[in-house]
């Protein structure tokens, strides 16, 4: 579990590119001392540390992975947001992050302002029922609240230190970033789903019964 806070801007080594998955290392001295094994959000997706050299991590990617993320695009040279897995003492400044990527969002305008930069990026249509306004959204792994939402059009603010600390200074117009939505929305939906469906066959049993 993570909390949308990016601790650092990592720079991505290697790329090695596989038919179904491919395997990349980041390099950043706030990963020194990652064990194997450790989960570590990188552009807001949650990757193992399947090797571990000082501050050099490598991780395995799933196709799932990089069919639902940018990851897939990375290249060597690259920086990308990280973050280490929360522990129980971790001060929770954003939102509950799983680090389970839903899907690309884009970029599709970026307008400065004097105090912070308003953003607006259009989400997958079949998340847009998750995101309200003043709401909690992950973009790109940092946690971002909302401050409009028109459809599958999303408004955020970026405050000049996350513009510092995350890649966000540099994306632009037309930049693909990874979206992962509240988690507690989707449980919700789910839950009142579960609930119809059990209320609609109580009826239904319940008229048989009546009937017979």
């Amino acid at each position: 579990m993570f909390t949308g806070i990016v601790e650092s801007l990592a720079a991505v080594t290697a790329v090695e590119r596989r038919a179904d998955s491919a395997r990349v290392t980041i390099q950043d001295p706030l990963l020194d001392g990652t064990g194997l094994g450790d989960s570590v959000a990188v552009n807001g997706v949650c990757l193992t540390a399947a090797i571990v050299d000082g501050p050099r991590i490598t991780a395995d990617v799933m196709l799932e992975t990089l069919r639902r993320s940018s990851l897939g695009a990375l290249t060597p040279g690259d920086r990308v947001n990280i973050e280490r897995a929360a522990t129980v003492g971790t001060l929770l400044g954003g939102h509950i992050v799983q680090g389970h990527v839903d899907g690309l969002g884009k970029i599709l305008n970026r307008r400065p302002s004097e105090a912070w930069d308003v953003v607006t990026v259009e989400i997958p249509d079949d998340l847009r029922r998750y995101v309200v306004e003043k709401g909690s959204i992950a973009l790109d792994g940092v946690s971002l609240t909302v401050a409009g939402v028109e459809g599958a059009v999303v408004t955020v603010s970026l405050i000049p230190e996350t513009l510092r600390r995350t890649t966000w200074g540099a994306r632009a117009a037309g930049d693909m970033v990874n979206v992962e939505v509240d988690i507690f929305a989707k449980y919700i939906e789910r839950l009142v789903a579960d609930s119809v469906e059990r209320a609609i066959a109580g009826r239904i049993t319940g008229g048989e019964t009546e009937e017979s």
